[in-house]
């Protein structure tokens, strides 16, 4: 929800009410210039997301959920037994939501991934790149580039190979 799936989908639509106005033309419409304001949908995206996370909260509790933040592992107990940060939590169910961060090479490792930022990050930006470079292949790296570039950065794709072509 909050730097996935949802906002993707609030970018992706963006990029195609941007190619449905670059196509207006072409079935008969006269539209003076348009001007696409990248804060203006980051902080709609943004108050959307933290919406949702209102919404899906107070479900939970609604439900008599017990929410526990905090750095969790399971106990020996017999009984199914959960401690987070040093108090014991036992349940019949117990979900543990993980989340999740992605691995980011060292510049040893890869020399400039310092400069680069993950999928994370896209959601982070200020403002509309002028200039992008994608590395990856996979669905989420050619959504973004597709976001990018239709929306007007100068987007690159890189993609591994094992040789040269």
């Amino acid at each position: 929800v909050n730097v996935g799936c949802v906002p993707k989908k609030v970018m992706w639509n963006t990029a195609v009410h941007a190619e449905f106005i670059h196509d207006h033309a072409d079935y008969g419409f006269e539209i003076p210039s348009v001007k696409f304001n990248w804060r203006t949908i980051k902080e709609k995206r943004d108050a959307y997301v933290r919406r949702l996370n209102d919404i899906y909260e107070s479900n939970v509790k609604k439900a008599h959920i017990d929410i526990i933040r905090g750095y969790g592992k399971f106990t020996a107990d017999p009984e199914p037994t959960i401690e987070v940060d040093g108090k014991k939590y036992t349940a019949p169910h117990i979900l543990i939501a993980t989340g999740g961060r992605p691995a980011v090479p060292s510049d040893s490792e890869i020399p400039g991934a310092s400069l680069g930022m993950t999928s994370d990050g896209f959601f982070d930006l200020e403002e509309l790149p002028r200039r992008s470079v994608i590395v990856g292949a996979g669905y989420i790296a050619v959504e973004i580039a597709g976001i990018l570039s239709t929306l007007g950065s100068k987007s690159s794709l890189l993609i591994r190979q094992d040789k040269v072509v």
